[in-house]
């Protein structure tokens, strides 16, 4: 490899490095903050918050590193021109695949670990994240009740207190239990305390009344509402399982391998079915628009005439390309996920790009030499 090769190399991978890095963690600092109270005001450990929080880098990285690799390929290379540089490089006889290959190289390294993202890291850190966070709202469901809010714990189960003092106390407590199909329950409580157990958290009611709405059939056949009321001294009442499925939970396309996505269970419905092909055929083609960005952004930096003063352009034509580019492709994700005829969308935004990149890079081949010049 020649020395030139790893001079613009060594440029890239530390840009590459410190760009991705620095805005992974802008990324996970805002996303974190989901997640603070829970240290700050429910007791959850620090430790615990910081092992949530970090199973969301992997689809992080995977998602940001495509795209800063066409920042840093883009940069690099109109600071390369406005330095002169590439136009040195040029009279030593370089041409313009020699000029783009440090690039290349690079943006392959990062194809090869967007494929180990996409394919493992990310599906088995977003399947744990989900997991920690199931576990939360329904064995330590406790920790989410908040004085003054009213908090859904589960999609069936809904818990109001007017305060909680610094010993977990809980004062002026409403619950609506509708986990038992056609017989809603209401309680009433002057007081509570959460404790656990080793079914997980339960709330323990002291001076308060049980209201349920139940459905009594009549003689003639026709049915009427009762309502019954019990006053109680002391209840209890289970806050792990805060929904009649019992623990299970439906694993969405993103936490699921590519054998799952591709080949899923009995049972789940079309609609799903076309999730998880849309959502098989990114994890394949995400990794290959990081070469396809940094085609692009090579086309953009090294394409045209030098400019003294025109780096601000190439840095403005190539931003407006990536932005419709990201914003296309979300659109042609969300249209294939609903449709699966559009799939093939998806491997042509991943590489038509690419292609037409090339093509200019090339010097734009078969284009009559007046259209040419008129491009450049």
């Amino acid at each position: 490899m020649k020395r030139i090769d790893l001079y613009i190399m060594r440029q890239l991978a530390l840009s590459l490095l410190a760009v991705t890095v620095g805005l992974a963690a802008l990324v996970w600092l805002t996303q974190s903050l989901r997640f603070i109270e829970l240290v700050l005001d429910r007791g959850l450990s620090i430790w615990v918050f910081l092992e949530l929080t970090g199973l969301l880098l992997p689809s992080f990285f995977g998602v940001i590193l495509p795209i800063t690799t066409f920042v840093v390929t883009l940069f690099t290379y109109v600071r390369l021109a406005s330095d002169r540089e590439l136009v040195v490089m040029r009279a030593a006889g370089l041409s313009q695949w020699q000029l783009a290959r440090p690039a290349l190289l690079v943006a392959m390294g990062a194809m090869g670990i967007c494929f180990i993202l996409n394919l493992w890291l990310t599906p088995a850190s977003h399947q744990a994240f989900r997991e920690w966070q199931f576990e939360i709202r329904n064995q330590m469901a406790g920790l989410l009740l908040q004085e003054g809010v009213f908090s859904s714990v589960g999609e069936e189960l809904t818990v109001y207190a007017r305060d909680r003092d610094s010993s977990g106390t809980l004062y002026g407590i409403l619950v609506h239990d509708s986990r038992e199909r056609g017989a809603p329950v209401t309680i009433l409580a002057e007081s509570g305390r959460i404790v656990s157990t080793p079914q997980g958290p339960r709330v323990t009611l002291f001076n308060g009344q049980r209201q349920q709405v139940e459905r009594v059939m009549q003689p003639d056949g026709s049915s009427t509402l009762r309502l019954t009321v019990l006053t109680f001294q002391e209840n209890s009442l289970d806050l792990a399982r805060a929904n009649r499925s019992e623990g299970q939970r439906f694993r969405n396309a993103q936490e699921r391998t590519m054998g799952e996505l591709l080949n899923p269970e009995e049972g789940v419905s079309v609609r799903d079915r076309r999730r998880f092909l849309a959502e098989a055929h990114q994890r394949l083609t995400g990794p290959l628009t990081a070469v396809t960005f940094a085609l692009l952004a090579l086309a953009v930096a090294l394409s045209g005439q030098f400019r003294r003063f025109g780096g601000g352009i190439n840095l403005f034509i190539g931003s407006l390309l990536m932005v419709g580019l990201l914003a296309l492709g979300l659109s042609i994700g969300n249209l294939a996920a609903r449709q699966s005829a559009l799939i093939p969308l998806i491997w042509l935004h991943a590489l038509l790009p690419g292609f037409a990149s090339a093509w200019v890079i090339s010097g734009m081949p078969g284009l009559p030499d007046q259209m040419r010049g008129f491009a450049r």
